[in-house]
């Protein structure tokens, strides 16, 4: 068995993707890479075969039909070998402290082994502008295994993301679902639902994965998502619904799932006044109900009594200060 699987969803990736793979491949032996290839319409199934043919010991590559990112994670976690389960997207990369983060991961295994293992994530803009990096050296016990009793309060900007987490591949098989086809934005849902299965966790201080933001057409461009908000919506309620906040018992993870919450109900929100449509109104206003029926008490709580009210508010007054929060938002975290 492999110590890590790094899966590799791949669509239309032949001008980056080998940067990608060829900073993973760093880990030698003691790693799986799954490159997932999309159905794509250019080289990327071929410089996926040459991968497979040239590290046959280390490479598993998997050629299916279109799904979307979400079935390309799906399938990298139905192929994994490997004690932990690490997502990396094509067009991101991952730093020279790979190998010192394998080695870490090697000795929590001698320890008992750990659920979740969290590194920091670096933005590396295109332009070079806002390169920063999320570090959660505040909220997060370093270089021992820990509970989430002794985790701290995280930050407006502090979501575990995939950039950040290593999951135990055993937490996500035995108790997650399949992420959704051809829904952007799901990998928060496959982070989302492992949280509530995880009790034992690590935090490295590294800005171990380097996220590019950039690229014509990245999903996280304000105006794609602006086009995708009802991608947003469908994976905000999903997040709601794949578990009853009063029935977490850990207070400490408890909090953080509200934490989470809160900002994906933001941007679902933002994204959907940011589109000024009707049908964009109606859609949120549906995940609203959706989400009340499934949980009234804290589905109003996120609508009516915390600060995403105020984006909430009905019509174009609400459309403006919508487009005021997400210019300030994107000043202090250049996330696109």
């Amino acid at each position: 068995m492999k110590l890590l699987t790094v899966t590799v969803p791949c669509y239309n990736s032949q001008d980056y993707m080998e940067k990608c793979v060829n900073s993973l491949l760093t880990g030698g032996d003691r790693v799986q890479i799954v490159i997932i290839d999309d159905g794509s319409k250019d080289a990327t199934g071929e410089i996926s075969d040459r991968y497979g043919e040239k590290y046959p010991d280390i490479v598993t590559v998997v050629h299916q039909e279109n799904g979307g990112h979400g079935e390309g994670i799906n399938q990298g976690l139905a192929h994994a070998t490997g004690t932990y389960f690490k997502v990396v997207d094509s067009d991101d990369w991952v730093s020279s402290d790979f190998c010192g983060f394998l080695d870490t991961l090697e000795q929590c295994e001698k320890c008992g082994g750990v659920d979740l293992f969290v590194t920091n994530y670096y933005y590396e803009h295109a332009d070079g502008k806002g390169n920063r990096s999320i570090c959660y050296a505040n909220a997060l016990p370093e270089d021992r295994i820990f509970g989430w009793e002794e985790t701290s309060r995280f930050q407006m900007h502090q979501l575990l993301t995939i950039h950040s987490c290593t999951f135990r591949t055993a937490v996500l098989r035995e108790n997650t679902r399949l992420l959704p086809k051809h829904v952007f934005y799901e990998d928060n849902l496959m982070v989302y639902q492992g949280l509530p299965f995880v009790s034992r966790l690590y935090y490295k201080n590294i800005d171990l994965y380097r996220y590019f933001i950039g690229r014509d057409g990245q999903s996280v461009q304000r105006d794609v998502m602006t086009r995708r908000y009802q991608h947003q919506i469908i994976v905000t309620q999903r997040c709601f619904e794949a578990c009853h906040l009063d029935e977490i018992a850990q207070k400490k993870l408890r909090t953080y799932l509200k934490h989470e919450l809160f900002m994906m109900f933001g941007i679902s929100a933002l994204y959907a006044r940011l589109n000024k449509s009707a049908e964009a109104e109606e859609n949120l206003n549906k995940m609203w109900e959706a989400c009340e029926a499934f949980d009234p008490k804290w589905a109003k709580h996120f609508r009516k009594h915390s600060p995403l009210s105020i984006i909430c508010i009905p019509g174009k007054t609400g459309q403006r200060i919508s487009g005021a929060v997400y210019t300030v938002a994107n000043k202090v975290v250049r996330f696109n």
